[in-house]
């Protein structure tokens, strides 16, 4: 039996109605969206919107023309970072345990534009005291990035309270939270979000390729990237409306495809129904991996402070190698290494060597666990 623990990486398998869906645009429609009157492209430019519609109802947003199609989160992230503005001498807020689609963006403004960063250090959990931020901010404090939940450990950061203190000083608020839609109930306007990056390939259960970012009203962005849109093809400046001005070029329509059925899948069993069952693996993760000697497990080990990531290491092995035993002689898949986040393994001390990364997904069950420790109990000796 193959075994899969990569979901924070993309989640396996995907329902089956996902590949009914791309396979059935590909074959059935293939057209543009927003570029014909035909009925393919009519077809093309509904499931558009009506996936627009779904994501919006799933983080509780109002108006669904505010949510930007983009290649994935990291595309997301930087169309918020690096499209905002920023000019020489402004400070920006985030924090120990972002992934490098945050920490790779706010390094090139750092050089180039001569941004100021400040990294709040969270604790060997990874969690975050929201007041640590208050006290980093200066009148020039311009943004607050943090990520819902980390991709390394699962700590999930109290984005409610943080957003609360960027709302009360007029400070944008960007939350990545490609760890966590799709199985933690979300709203925006609770958590007091001004922009929020995801992947449409992780718990939302879609295909790799489709990724997105919800814009708020009032907040205006500077395009990456300029192109044909299907609307205003008289004019040669860019659109200012939204969605056009940030979707330049042909989407991924099949992805589009794919990822309104994962959405559709998810809603259906309902994700308060997710969470709760991922909370209860991750405690049987937890619980069957403190029983193994020579086993170290790095974070909060508690079900209802993070999502379901577990990393750990086995004393006196490489993460890499624990990780080529368990593909090899056991067929599980796990992540090994730094997961593109140095900063939270220099966090919790496991930089620069990493971790074992175990990420659970909707589709992994308890015999799947049972498999994993007995492994690594022969691993260890």
């Amino acid at each position: 039996m193959s075994i899969y623990f990569d979901n924070a990486s993309t989640s396996y398998p995907k329902p089956e109605c996902v590949f009914e869906a791309m396979k059935y645009y590909c074959k059935n429609i293939g057209a543009n969206a927003g570029r014909s009157a035909h009925r393919r492209s009519v077809y093309a430019s509904k499931l558009v919107f009506e996936t627009r519609e779904s994501i919006a109802g799933l983080i509780g947003a109002k108006d669904s023309s505010r949510i930007i199609f983009t290649q994935n989160a990291t595309e997301a992230l930087n169309l918020s970072i690096l499209g905002c503005g920023l000019k020489r001498g402004d400070h920006i807020i985030t924090s120990s345990i972002e992934h490098n689609s945050v920490m790779r963006p706010l390094k090139f403004l750092e050089k180039e534009r001569k941004i100021l960063v400040d990294i709040i250090k969270c604790d060997k959990n990874g969690l975050l005291d929201p007041s640590d931020i208050k006290s980093k901010i200066t009148k020039k404090t311009k943004f607050i990035i943090i990520n819902h939940a980390s991709n390394v450990i699962g700590t999930v950061l109290p984005i409610g309270a943080i957003g609360q203190i960027a709302h009360s000083h007029n400070i944008l608020f960007l939350v990545d939270a490609a760890q966590t839609i799709g199985c933690m109930p979300f709203d925006i306007d609770e958590n007091h979000i001004d922009l929020l990056a995801f992947s449409g390939h992780k718990a939302l259960l879609g295909p790799q390729g489709v990724g997105c970012l919800y814009i708020r009203e009032g907040i205006d962005l500077n395009p990456l990237k300029f192109g044909g849109t299907g609307s205003y093809s008289e004019f040669e400046m860019q659109p200012d409306f939204l969605p056009d001005r940030f979707e330049s070029g042909t989407l991924n329509l099949p992805g589009i495809s794919g990822l309104k059925k994962g959405i559709e899948f998810i809603k259906e069993k309902r994700i308060i129904n997710i969470q709760k069952q991922m909370h209860a693996l991750t405690d049987e993760l937890i619980n069957r991996l403190s029983k193994i000697e020579k086993l170290i497990i790095y974070g909060t080990r508690d079900k209802t402070l993070q999502t379901g990531i577990v990393s750990l290491n086995l004393n006196g092995k490489e993460p890499s190698e624990v990780g080529k035993v368990l593909d090899n002689e056991y067929d599980i898949a796990v992540r090994v290494g730094l997961h593109c986040s140095p900063q939270t393994h220099k966090t919790i001390g496991t930089f620069p060597k990493g971790t074992v990364r175990i990420s659970l997904g909707l589709f992994n069950t308890t015999e799947h666990i049972d498999r994993l420790c007995e492994a690594l109990c022969q691993i260890t000796g």
